[in-house]
């Protein structure tokens, strides 16, 4: 092998490698963002919902989302649906939604998304995203605590709405209802591109929760973070091979901070 040929190898190999860890080092999570998370008499009683499966932290790329199993608000108990309301969308070429739904009674509104289980090759798994967000309605403070019956879902014990920047957000795991002790939770930051990452290992921030399933986290700028926490639970049938690999199911919980100006 001639001195060219092996640097041209090296080289070749390197640029593998680092296309390889830049696909990995970010975490995809389901986005279901509010155009508000609290209505009142200033911001109307339309909201509108971004659902798109992407990277948050470095603003893309989106990945392919199909039409939802579950897109559905719950109200005093009860839950209506809504993926009538759904309306497709192009991000990054990749299909997403947008959705229109109106707030029309004071009270505490949980909005939920249950996707289609989506394959990474990359992981050989199957990963399900139970997402949910709240949004008061005109000053109520009230079931923001609120379950859904996700089969991983994060229980707020902050209320996750009116929250300032720089303030803990904390949370507790629950699995079939059970906290989980020493629960795995990833955190991104919704970049809208202003956030510039010193290194790969900025864009995910990775917490523990404690023996009773309880985390927490102080959220350092403004605007909307994701709180996923990661629990591998069962099997499906690989898309191409039939076999049995591991299911990600992941409570997710988005909230927004905001500056105290």
């Amino acid at each position: 092998m001639s001195l060219a040929t092996g640097l041209f190898s090296k080289l070749s190999l390197s640029l593998i490698i680092s296309a390889a860890a830049t696909n990995t080092a970010y975490a995809h999570f389901q986005k279901m963002i509010p155009s508000t998370n609290v209505v009142d008499q200033e911001t109307g009683r339309t909201v509108t919902f971004d659902l798109t499966f992407t990277h948050p932290m470095t603003n893309g790329p989106a990945m392919e989302m199909a039409k939802p199993l579950q897109f559905g608000m719950q109200f005093n108990g009860e839950k209506t649906d809504l993926l009538g309301s759904l309306t497709p969308k192009s991000v990054d070429d990749q299909p997403a939604f947008d959705a229109d739904v109106q707030i029309k009674a004071p009270g505490g509104y949980a909005f939920y998304v249950e996707p289609v289980p989506y394959f990474e090759p990359a992981e050989g798994k199957f990963i399900i995203q139970y997402t949910k967000t709240i949004i008061d309605a005109y000053d109520a403070g009230e079931d923001w605590d609120q379950m859904v019956g996700f089969p991983v879902e994060i229980e707020p014990l902050t209320r996750p709405y009116g929250i300032w920047t720089g303030n803990i957000f904390s949370g507790m795991v629950r699995h079939n209802g059970e906290p989980v002790p020493f629960a795995e939770v990833e955190v991104e930051y919704a970049n809208d591109g202003s956030i510039t990452l010193p290194n790969a290992t900025f864009a995910t921030q990775v917490i523990k929760a404690d023996a009773n399933g309880i985390f927490h986290y102080a959220m350092p700028k403004d605007g909307w973070w994701v709180f996923a926490a990661l629990i591998e639970d069962g099997t499906m049938p690989a898309p191409q091979s039939g076999d049995a690999v591991p299911v990600e199911r992941g409570g997710v919980l988005w909230v927004k901070t905001d500056p105290m100006n």
